[in-house]
């Protein structure tokens, strides 16, 4: 089964919603991520017939079904929102599309109690929405999305409203569902982290265009554009001016460094270099290393986790974000400004000296329109899970 956006646009009133785009979804796990108002959610309801686009065709397995409304299409949605009957029982909500079908008493009782049992909310099925979590009344939606047995199932930032440790439970449980299911799922995010851990095939969207689409992990590794590799980075990936020479590249400081082995092949010219910062460091701190304390700065002495080949810069810190069990230093120089993402809880004063250390092996490069001309090789640590 697939289904097929073939030059599809939407435009409301002055605004264009979608700009003209093609893709192909298989059966399995389909990625949309991309910031807030990317088109995500406008190019679900054309894909469920919940809105019709204002150009182009929407096939299912070669049959145009542009014009079918939703009622008519095997599809099942489900919204970041909670969204279910207030009067009914978690059995009724669930119920409620198996009533709609025809379906037998037996049946009914049958499907609700095991996909109950799959969401582990089957000691709750004879309470009322409003006295559930917000977790146990995702999970009621979802479970009546998955017994609809739907060909289609598309999911619009499902866990978005979650505690991070509900999110991580119920992702975990919805793939391993996934995978038992012969169906098209879609499923919408903008945390970059949320698709990898997702895998399967990803489309990245940015303002209403389809900017690439590919096996996440091909598209996290080889981003087509700097727009891509920010979008599909948490935070966006740093990017350096650089000049080009052929075998050398050169920062605006005068910095300058032999080209590793994936950049050797580029043209001399004008560059923007990027680097995730989960792959910059900072000199004389082990980014996997955990300071004491917050009430005491850390402190940088000497060069231990950096190579031969690396590149060191001299920068002051602008901003510590501590975030869980991690830091993001916010650091700047004459060259660029620089997030480094350090594992631990760590102390930084403002404006406090800092060298960055960047290893060459793991920089992009995007020529001066913004296309990818080169991306590290995945034996220098890309294959990692982080963005």
């Amino acid at each position: 089964m697939n289904l097929r956006l073939q030059n599809i646009s939407k435009i409301v009133g002055a605004q264009t919603h979608l700009f003209e785009m093609s893709l192909t979804l298989q059966a399995g796990l389909n990625v949309l991520l991309g910031p807030t108002q990317a088109g995500k959610t406008s190019l679900m309801r054309l894909m469920a017939g919940l809105d019709k686009p204002t150009s182009g065709q929407i096939l299912i397995d070669q049959h145009d079904v542009t014009g079918l409304p939703v009622q008519k299409r095997s599809v099942a949605f489900v919204y970041q929102q909670f969204v279910n009957y207030p009067s009914f029982t978690v059995f009724d909500n669930i119920a409620s599309p198996l009533r709609l079908r025809g379906a037998s008493q037996a049946d009914i009782k049958a499907q609700v109690q095991s996909v109950a049992e799959m969401m582990h909310i089957e000691h709750l099925l004879s309470r009322l929405p409003a006295a559930l979590s917000g977790g146990q009344q995702q999970r009621t939606a979802i479970a009546r999305a998955l017994v609809k047995q739907a060909d289609l199932l598309l999911l619009d930032e499902p866990l978005v409203n979650l505690d991070y440790k509900l999110r991580e439970e119920l992702r975990a449980e919805m793939l391993e569902i996934f995978k038992r299911r012969d169906a098209i799922v879609v499923y919408a995010t903008t945390e970059p982290l949320e698709a990898l851990m997702l895998g399967g095939v990803t489309a990245v969207l940015d303002a209403g265009r389809l900017l690439q689409t590919g096996s996440t992990l091909e598209v996290y590794h080889r981003p087509v554009s700097m727009r891509v590799a920010e979008v599909f980075s948490d935070p966006p990936m740093n990017l350096i001016a650089a000049q080009i020479d052929g075998i050398s590249a050169k920062l605006s400081s005068g910095i300058s460094f032999n080209l590793p082995s994936h950049m050797k092949n580029l043209a001399s010219g004008n560059y923007k270099l990027g680097i995730r910062a989960s792959h910059a460091k900072l000199a004389g701190l082990d980014s996997h290393a955990k300071l004491a304390g917050l009430d005491s700065h850390a402190k940088l002495a000497g060069s231990s986790n950096q190579t031969a080949n690396s590149l060191q810069i001299a920068a002051q810190v602008d901003l510590a974000d501590i975030s869980g069990s991690e830091t993001y230093v916010h650091a700047s120089s004459p060259d660029f400004s620089v997030v480094v993402q350090l594992t631990g809880v760590h102390s930084f004063a403002r404006l406090q000296q800092v060298t960055v250390i960047l290893e060459p092996s793991k920089l992009f490069a995007f020529d001066a329109s913004g296309l990818l001309q080169a991306a590290p090789t995945r034996a220098s640590g890309l294959l990692a899970v982080t963005v």
